[in-house]
């Protein structure tokens, strides 16, 4: 009763990131019980065998791609507001003046915490990368990999998030790179070349470009103090329990 009543009281926005949570820990978990009891359903993962036939795999392909799909255009309906900040109808001008100084001094600062986090994810990739040199790994422990990254994603933004340490960010409606997500996520399947691999990887580098487009062309965008938007006062997704004032005892009445 305890569960069904905090389930209640989640944001409309929290409580779907909480199904999906739910949902990726099903898949992993079917990913487990392949990898034991039919090890053959990865063969989509070998070269050119994508187009063999349809399986699990291939609708685990098309959730991923729609989810990406979602990141390259402006929408609304179910995705929060720190993965669509980069568009236009998600930006509401403050009428205070703010200096382009200042917005490049934030930019600056933000970007350098970013390319931290790059550093650190590259290292990880790279010795992931030796291990497939290795044998160590093979396509299907790049492939349970990124379904755990997959995982982590949602705990990222739901429970803890280990890169707001580096990147000293409110939330998750601020965090300036909250769209690299599917990257990381799929950044391991450099190291297994095959069509379901790399299309996915592709994908992925086309919707972290995107992002890093609209940071460099509209930064107004992804400050709280150029975009109204981003205000904690005009929060309406209520996502990020750990930082959010609004999910805090003392803000029970908002």
């Amino acid at each position: 009763m305890y569960l069904i009543s905090i389930f209640k009281d989640m944001s409309d926005m929290r409580r779907r990131y909480a199904m999906r949570l739910a949902g990726r820990c099903v898949i992993l978990a079917i990913a487990v019980l392949l990898c034991i009891f039919a090890p053959e359903a990865f063969a989509p993962l070998q070269g050119m065998r994508f187009f063999d036939g349809f399986s699990l795999l291939h609708v685990l392909w098309i959730i991923w791609v729609i989810d990406m799909v979602a990141q390259l255009v402006p929408v609304r309906a179910q995705i929060s507001l720190g993965s669509q900040k980069l568009w236009r109808m998600r930006f509401k001008p403050i009428r205070e003046m703010i200096s382009r100084e200042r917005l490049k001094q934030y930019v600056l600062e933000t970007s350098r915490s970013a390319l931290w986090v790059l550093i650190l994810w590259s290292t990880l990739i790279a010795v992931i990368g030796v291990l497939t040199h290795l044998g160590v790994m093979t396509d299907v422990a790049l492939f349970m990999t990124t379904v755990v990254f997959y995982v982590c994603d949602l705990i990222c933004v739901l429970i803890w998030c280990p890169f707001r340490l580096i990147m000293k960010n409110r939330c998750c409606t601020t965090c300036r790179i909250f769209n690299w997500d599917h990257l990381m996520m799929f950044s391991p399947l450099i190291f297994s070349p095959s069509f379901y691999c790399w299309s996915l990887l592709g994908m992925s580098i086309a919707a972290w470009l995107v992002w890093e487009l609209a940071v460099f062309f509209h930064p107004e965008r992804f400050w709280e103090k150029t975009n109204g938007a981003l205000s904690c006062a005009s929060c309406t997704d209520k996502l990020c329990t750990q930082y959010c004032r609004k999910l805090r005892p003392k803000a029970d009445g908002d």
